[in-house]
């Protein structure tokens, strides 16, 4: 999967909206609405900055579905991390398909310097913006990697090695669902868990088209041929739905 491959298109937050798109055949052209600008990482009584900013930009700049779409607000990583799935201090945690870091930062927050997070993703200046975040924050123990998550065995982490691996709003993206699971099971070691966490099938104008929506049962019908056995599904919030499983 290159990054022109138009079904891998990664979230970014506010402070790209008027950069350069790692490539403009991700671009859908939707306009901003404040629900969308919310879903973007943007305070809801910010939108109307938003709309500014979008505004200028350039004809053929408008926001990737991954701007509108990624993770967001809507989610929270802190209850979602810690009192669901249970990440704690020393845990070794990868954010597969990790956009624009919230949920990289957060876990690199409840690992403390005895753990580490690996923060995945396709594009690489959205690995450079999470590098910049996590100093920001005071944050040594993330390390970016690129990486193509369709294909089995390219993400750099040693298999077997992980105790927590995130999909958070990324197999939408994609419709190799199957292969992205099967590289984040690769990644865990037995007893480990993988967090799944995508768009229910809701009919709000900000959410991602049904075609785009993905199918929790097929999901469970993976796993089940992936050595990963389903503890737990969850409400991860008003939109998304969110299911936890654990390496055989």
């Amino acid at each position: 999967m290159a990054e022109e491959n138009n079904n891998i298109i990664n979230d970014q937050t506010s402070n790209v909206l008027n950069q350069n798109l790692a490539d403009e055949n991700l671009t859908s052209g939707l306009p901003i609405t404040e629900n969308q600008a919310a879903n973007q990482g943007i305070a809801p009584d910010k939108a109307n900055v938003v709309k500014a900013q979008v505004a200028q930009t350039p004809v053929g700049k408008a926001p990737s579905q991954g701007e509108v779409f990624g993770k967001s607000e809507l989610l929270n990583a802190g209850t979602i991390l810690k009192d669901i799935l249970g990440i704690s201090i020393g845990s070794v945690v990868a954010d597969l398909g990790a956009g624009g870091g919230m949920f990289s930062i957060q876990a690199a927050r409840l690992v403390k310097d005895q753990g580490q997070v690996y923060a995945v993703d396709i594009l690489k200046n959205t690995l450079s913006d999470i590098e910049s975040k996590a100093r920001m924050a005071g944050l040594y123990n993330i390390k970016t990697i690129w990486s193509n998550l369709e294909v089995v065995g390219a993400t750099k982490i040693n298999e077997a090695s992980l105790d927590f691996a995130l999909l958070v709003n990324i197999l939408f993206q994609s419709s190799k669902h199957y292969e992205i699971i099967a590289e984040a099971s690769r990644l865990l070691k037995s007893g480990g868990k993988l967090l799944i966490v995508d768009w229910d099938n809701t009919q709000p104008a900000f959410t991602p088209p049904s075609n785009m929506q993905v199918d929790p049962s097929k999901l469970n019908e993976y796993a089940s041929q992936l050595e990963l056995n389903l503890e737990k599904e969850f409400k991860a919030g008003q939109y998304h739905f969110g299911a936890i499983f654990i390496k055989i």
